[in-house]
């Protein structure tokens, strides 16, 4: 039980050290930005029915 100790405070601190070693500039460069939370949870789908509803509401209006 020890050793899976002390693998997670090696684990910690390899991650704390490369966070530390990369300037502040190329952090803030790796941030991704968020997905809207209905493309994250059903995919493309809500996309497609919201181009699907706005073509189906401009062939009705002419």
């Amino acid at each position: 039980m020890a050793s899976g100790g002390d693998e997670l405070v090696k684990y910690i601190t390899e991650k704390v050290v490369v966070y530390m070693e990369n300037p502040r500039s190329s952090r803030l460069r790796q941030e991704i930005p968020k997905q809207p939370w209905s493309q994250k949870w059903f995919g493309m789908l809500p996309l497609g029915l919201s181009i699907w509803r706005s073509k189906w509401s401009h062939k009705n209006k002419g």
